[in-house]
């Protein structure tokens, strides 16, 4: 009996081990729960922000703001970034220790600058932990996980500026009648049926307050649009959720609200708004 005993002791033992082999330790880097092992991503997700939703809630204004450019103020979809996802709603982060360097992009920076603008005064947390410019926050989290379809900083923001400028979002909502408008309200399902028309794909579609703030269209590998995978971990970026709990069945495109800077003595940093048509 103690043999027996012994033996089931060791079995259970040597049970738990393989059993705990086949997880991989967790890490945080840059306050991003990542792991130390991570398997190659199935598609890609570029998320774009709609600028009048998300520069409405602007209270601050500061230079690195995209919202704070008066009549230069973005007036269509912006980039958000190009995500690596899984299909089972679950995505890599922080994949490699390639730190963001500036210089890599330097002749990217007029086009990142108007289509890939930051809404915030505040710089972005990085995967090292640091904090940096909204660009290092993508490329450290997004874009290092994007191997082997892109392997370097340049090439991720240069393909991602090629995908967005050929499946122009904007233009195919305007050409459906879906305009900027701070009194209309469009049919969700419009508004989706514009983008399955153009581009045979089903995206995803977050709001705030009834309005549209991030649309999100599908790839795979090689660029070729698919439906997102609306369900499961789609709303594991930044908080938001699917279209399906975040927006009502009419929402908005507000227009773009125009901040300025002004500074004067003693007036440090204020905000000017008017309409912009």
């Amino acid at each position: 009996m103690a043999s027996l005993f012994t033996t089931s002791i060791l079995s259970a033992s040597l049970l738990i081990v393989l059993i705990g082999s086949f997880f991989i330790e967790p890490i945080n880097a840059g306050g991003f729960n990542i792991v130390k092992e991570q398997r190659e991503f199935d598609y890609f997700k570029l998320s774009l922000q709609w600028p009048g939703t998300v520069c409405r809630n602007t209270r601050h204004c500061c230079a690195s703001n995209g919202c704070c450019r008066g009549s230069n103020s973005p007036t269509e979809f912006t980039i958000h970034g190009l995500w690596p996802d899984y299909n089972d709603g679950t995505w890599p982060a922080c994949c490699t220790k390639s730190g963001f360097d500036v210089k890599e992009i330097s002749t990217l920076k007029d086009a990142l600058e108007k289509y890939w603008p930051s809404y915030s005064c505040s710089k972005a947390s990085t995967c090292s932990g640091k904090k940096g410019l909204f660009w290092a926050h993508e490329w450290e989290k997004h874009g290092t996980c994007s191997s082997p379809v892109v392997k370097d900083e340049y090439s991720y923001f240069i393909t991602t500026l090629n995908v967005y400028f050929k499946f122009n979002v904007t233009e195919v909502l305007y050409e459906a009648g879906y305009v900027p408008s701070n009194s209309e309200k469009y049919p969700m399902g419009g508004i989706i049926s514009a983008i399955q028309n153009a581009f045979h794909a089903t995206p995803e579609i977050t709001c705030s307050q009834g309005a549209v703030e991030e649309l999100r269209l599908c790839f795979y590998k090689d660029f070729k649009p698919r439906d997102c995978a609306i369900g499961l971990g789609s709303s594991h970026h930044n908080g938001l959720s699917s279209s399906k709990s975040s927006c009502p069945k009419y929402v908005s495109l507000p227009e773009r609200v125009s901040l300025a800077l002004k500074t004067g003595e003693g007036a440090g940093l204020r905000l000017t708004q008017s309409k912009a048509y």
